[in-house]
C-alpha cells in the first residue's frame, strides 16, 4: 500500500480537497439459486440504422464471424466493449473510450478492497470506556460503542456485545450508553450524484445500525439505534445501565474493554454485489479512506481506489464507490482487464464469487442457462452496464466488460444479454 500512500500524497491528495468541496438497494438474505432452464429464444433488439466498422484507437484483434455478428448487433449505439480469454484481448469496440460505469464502480471498490485488506478482513466494533472508569466490573461513567464501519451491524451483533461485556466482568454502568458519532465524516454526496440519489442510499457512517434505514425512510443518526440495541442486550445480560441511550463524540481517550467483529470481508461484498447495495460500497469505501486516505470520506476513499487503479496503469475517474456519479469513467479495455488479471490474485476466486450468477440479486431474470457471473449497473440517464466473467463452453473464463450511454435500459439489457450469449456459443 505503500504507492498508494506515496500516490495519494502526490496526487490524489489536492483531489480529495477538491472532491470535497464540491460536495454539500439493499438486504443479506441468502441468494436464490441459479434457475435451471433452457436458454430462450434470441430477444429482439431494434434494428440500427448501418452498422460501424470497428472505431480508429481500438487495440487490433483477429477479426472473427462472431465478432462481426456483435459488430451488426451494436450497429451505431454508443456501446464499448471489450472481451478478454486470460490476458489475450479477443474483441474490442470502442473500448478505449472512459465510460460512465454505473454499479460496475462496485467492482472497483471490490478489487481494491480485497486487495489491501483481504478476504477474511473483519471490522471491528468496540465497546470503550473513559480510561480509569472502570473498577471492579462497574463502569463509573459512560459506555462508548464505536464503530470503524461495519456496514451490517445490528441487534444480534449488539446482543453479542453486550454478553461479551458481561464475560469481561462488567456488571453496572452509571451513566449511559453512548453511539460514537465520529470515525467517519458524515458526508452523503459525490460530485456527479444526482439529487434522485439520495433516494438510494443512506448515510454511510463508522457505526451503522440496521442498515441505516427505518420503517419508512433513512436515519441520520443511526448511532442512536445501535445504542439503544446494545443497552437492551446489556439488561437482557444483566448488567445494569443508569442513564438512556444517546450519541455524542468522544473526547477523552477511551480504552476498549470487548469488541465484536462483522463477517469476512468477501461475505459482506457478496451480499452487496449481488444486491447492488449503495450503503455498504460508500460505508467500505470510507473503511478504505480512513486506513489509507487520510479520513473516512466518500472523497478519500475514492482517492484511494483511484490510486489503486493507477498503480496497475488503469486511468480513471473515481469520484465514489457506489457507482451513483456521472462523472465516474473506466474504459472497457481498462475494466476487462483488471478483471482478467484479478483471477491471477489469491483473492480473485473472491471477487469472482462475489458476482451475482443468473437467478441470482441483480441476475434474477436475466442470461438463464449461461455460466456467467456479473455486475449489472444502470444510471436513469441513458447508462448501463454488465461486467464480469464467463465460462467458456471450450474450458476457459473470458472476462468481458459492456459500458453503454445513450441507449434506453429495456435496449441496453437486451443487447448486452445478446452480446453474453453470442460469446457463450461461439467463443
Amino acid at each position: 500500500m505503500d504507492v498508494i500512500r506515496r500516490y495519494f500524497r502526490a496526487v490524489a491528495g489536492p483531489l480529495t480537497a477538491v472532491l470535497l468541496a464540491a460536495c454539500v438497494s439493499a438486504g443479506s438474505s441468502t441468494p436464490t439459486a441459479p434457475r435451471p432452464a433452457l436458454a430462450p429464444p434470441a430477444p429482439v433488439l431494434p434494428p440500427p440504422s448501418t452498422a460501424t466498422p470497428p472505431p480508429a484507437g481500438d487495440p487490433a484483434v483477429v477479426s472473427t464471424a462472431w465478432g462481426r455478428s456483435i459488430d451488426r448487433l451494436i450497429g451505431p449505439r454508443q456501446v464499448s466493449v471489450a472481451v478478454r480469454v486470460g490476458t489475450r484481448l479477443v474483441y474490442t469496440h470502442l473500448a478505449t473510450v472512459r465510460s460512465t460505469p454505473a454499479s460496475n464502480q462496485k467492482v472497483l471498490l471490490s478489487m481494491t478492497a480485497l486487495s489491501e485488506l483481504g478476504p477474511g478482513y473483519r471490522i471491528p466494533t468496540d465497546a470503550a470506556v473513559i480510561r480509569g472508569s472502570l473498577h471492579k466490573g462497574v463502569v463509573n461513567g459512560d459506555l462508548w460503542i464505536v464503530g470503524h464501519g461495519d456496514p451490517e451491524f445490528d441487534d444480534a451483533a449488539a446482543g453479542d456485545l453486550a454478553a461479551k461485556l458481561r464475560v469481561a466482568g462488567i456488571r453496572r454502568i452509571t451513566g449511559a450508553v453512548i453511539g460514537d458519532t465520529g470515525g467517519f465524516l458524515r458526508d452523503r454526496h459525490a460530485p456527479g450524484w444526482h439529487p434522485m440519489a439520495l433516494d438510494n442510499i443512506g448515510l454511510p457512517t463508522a457505526l451503522s445500525f440496521d442498515h441505516n434505514a427505518g420503517p419508512t425512510r433513512y436515519v441520520l443518526t443511526p448511532e442512536r439505534g445501535a445504542a439503544r440495541a446494545v443497552t437492551a442486550g446489556l439488561r437482557g445480560e444483566g448488567i445494569e445501565v443508569g442513564g438512556s441511550p444517546r450519541t455524542a463524540i468522544p473526547t477523552d481517550v477511551l480504552k476498549p474493554v470487548a469488541s465484536v467483529r462483522s463477517a469476512p470481508l468477501a461475505a459482506i461484498l457478496r451480499r452487496q454485489n449481488i444486491n447492488s447495495d449503495n450503503l455498504d460500497a460508500e460505508t467500505l469505501s470510507k473503511v478504505l479512506g480512513a486506513k489509507f486516505g487520510g479520513e473516512g470520506s466518500i472523497a478519500a476513499g475514492a482517492s484511494v481506489i483511484q490510486a489503486w487503479l493507477h498503480d496497475r496503469g488503469v486511468q480513471a475517474n473515481v469520484m465514489d464507490a457506489s457507482g451513483l456519479s456521472y462523472r465516474d469513467r473506466i474504459s472497457t479495455l481498462g475494466l476487462s482487464g483488471l478483471l482478467a488479471s484479478a483471477l491471477r490474485r489469491p483473492w480473485g476466486g473472491f471477487l469472482r464469487a462475489s458476482l451475482p450468477a443468473p437467478g441470482q440479486g441483480t441476475m434474477r431474470d436475466r442470461l438463464a442457462g449461461i455460466a456467467v457471473r456479473a455486475k449489472t449497473g444502470t444510471l436513469a440517464q441513458g447508462i448501463s452496464a454488465l461486467s464480469g466473467y464467463l465460462r467458456l463452453r471450450s474450458g476457459p473464463t473470458a472476462s468481458f466488460s459492456i459500458l453503454s450511454r445513450g441507449v434506453t435500459k429495456d435496449v441496453a439489457i437486451r443487447l448486452e444479454d445478446r452480446i453474453v450469449r453470442t460469446l457463450s456459443s461461439r467463443l
